[in-house]
């Protein structure tokens, strides 16, 4: 017995020590804070679509959360191939948008910016890529919901794509208040101020690319776009997915294809190793100077596609995060003026209904009011 004991004491000292000796290792690289320079968009031919671009800097590695960093108050523009320019108008902090343009198909064009620093950036002339049209939006459920886009190019110009798209869900708040409040005064809600349904928006964040390149036709079947998960509120009554198409050059295929690998395809010892990203923009007063981002021009066509919850099967939202129980408080009895006022001191509650003449129901503002989730109780035209 003691002879294990002494055995086990030598193992833990031992590893003890090995611990202790240890040091973390700190590669200089995690510790540089260039903030390089980087550029997301692009230069879309559309009457319909304006096109935006995302001016931002690098952060360090360090940096124990993310952090966005906008490049503000630039100059940035559009300059084509004959010499024409026009400017981009700076909507919110570090984003920068066109009037929808129809840009000429023989014509060449080039992102240019001037930072509020004075620092001057360039990209390469690129042609407009004509995106043929999306043939449908499909969808398939196992327990998840699926969904795909096929397209096809039938003069064999295109093969390459690139897709993105915005989700839209209706969701009800788990109360239907009667009232609600705007300034401390109570006040009755109609079909254009009600607080029970909401529409909410979300763009895509993935890099979703396509390529028939090595197929005797250029035809993309079943690209997989999304998924939704099974029991998402996201089809707990309406869904709709807005799905935009891209035609691509063969260099940026390859720009999106590298960026697509090394922020989506890392995490274990059998991903491939991150690959050095060169895009088409360039520093004008220094050659060396990295830029991430890729400047491409394309027409851009579309195509929306609605699920509602009848159409999926063992479909069941169940929101099991909020605490809705109501509460009556005494209030000032009819006819007063008064008891339109709203001055309950907990800015966490919300009316809810009249449940006599002096007293009113309220309740957590997120069970009343289904605006606190993110969206908005205004329907969408296209709803």
């Amino acid at each position: 017995m003691k002879r294990i004991l002494s055995i086990l004491f030598f193992i833990i000292f031992s590893a003890t020590n090995y611990i202790s000796c240890k040091r973390p290792y700190q590669p200089p690289a995690i510790n540089v804070d260039n903030k390089f320079l980087v550029v997301d968009g692009t230069l879309i031919s559309s009457v319909d679509s304006p096109s935006v671009f995302t001016l931002s800097r690098t952060a360090k590695l360090t940096d124990s959360t993310f952090t966005f960093i906008p490049e503000t108050n630039a100059l940035v523009s559009i300059e084509d191939s004959s010499g024409g320019t026009f400017g981009l108008v700076e909507t919110t902090n570090g984003n920068y948008r066109s009037t929808p343009l129809l840009l000429n198909p023989s014509d060449k064009y080039r992102l240019k910016i001037t930072t509020f620093n004075g620092e001057q950036y360039a990209s390469d002339f690129v042609e407009v890529k004509q995106t043929p049209p999306i043939d449908s939006i499909t969808w398939q459920q196992q327990n998840d919901v699926m969904i795909y886009v096929d397209t096809h190019d039938p003069l064999n110009n295109t093969k390459n794509y690139r897709w993105d798209f915005t989700e839209t869900y209706q969701y009800e708040a788990p109360l239907n208040a009667e009232l609600s409040q705007d300034n401390g005064t109570l006040f009755y809600v109609d079909s254009t101020n009600q607080t029970f349904d909401c529409w909410r928006s979300v763009n895509s964040t993935e890099i979703l690319l396509g390529s028939s390149v090595a197929l005797s036709q250029d035809v993309i079947s079943k690209a997989p776009i999304t998924i939704v998960p099974q029991n998402s509120q996201k089809i707990s009554i309406r869904y709709s997915i807005l799905v935009k198409q891209y035609a691509l050059t063969e260099a940026a295929y390859q720009y999106f294809s590298i960026l697509k690998k090394n922020t989506e395809n890392l995490g274990s010892i059998f991903d491939a190793q991150p690959t050095q990203l060169i895009g088409n923009i360039h520093s004008l007063k220094n050659a060396n100077e990295v830029v991430i981002g890729f400047f491409a021009a394309s027409s851009v066509t579309q195509k929306r596609l609605f699920i509602t919850k009848y159409e999926v099967a063992n479909w069941n939202f169940v929101d099991t995060n909020l605490d809705c129980g109501v509460t009556s408080i005494g209030h000032y009895p009819l006819p007063d003026p008064r008891f339109f006022v709203w001055d309950y001191p907990d800015p966490a509650y919300y009316p809810y209904y009249f449940c006599a003449s002096s007293c009113l129901m309220i309740a957590r503002r997120e069970c009343v009011d289904c605006r606190v989730r993110g969206g908005t109780n205004q329907k969408p035209s296209y709803w």
